[in-house]
């Protein structure tokens, strides 16, 4: 049995199924939790290191480096990039 192969939308929720919407801000937790998981191990951080300088809890950066998208907000993530050092800019879809 052949599976069908689907070209990818560039959204894997909107590919799954999910509305636009919400397919939109799952990949933006998604895309910030990759970033802030990149800046953790680029600066060769642990995780209590890192969560000194994000101040938050151990438990908070383990969650985040587990893949834990469930327990973060939209606005958690976003604190936790700008503390990275990132800078945070919106673009019209196109």
């Amino acid at each position: 049995m052949k599976n069908k192969i689907h070209e990818s939308s560039g959204n894997v929720f909107l590919d799954l199924g999910y509305a636009s919407e919400d397919a939109e801000i799952l990949m933006l937790r998604a895309d910030m939790m990759a970033k802030v998981r990149r800046w953790v191990s680029d600066q060769g951080l642990t995780q209590t290191e890192a969560a000194e300088i994000l101040r938050v809890s151990q438990s908070r950066i383990s969650d985040l480096v587990c893949g834990k998208c469930e327990k973060f907000s939209l606005e958690a993530l976003v604190v936790l990039v700008i503390r990275c050092g990132f800078k945070l800019s919106l673009s019209k879809a196109s």
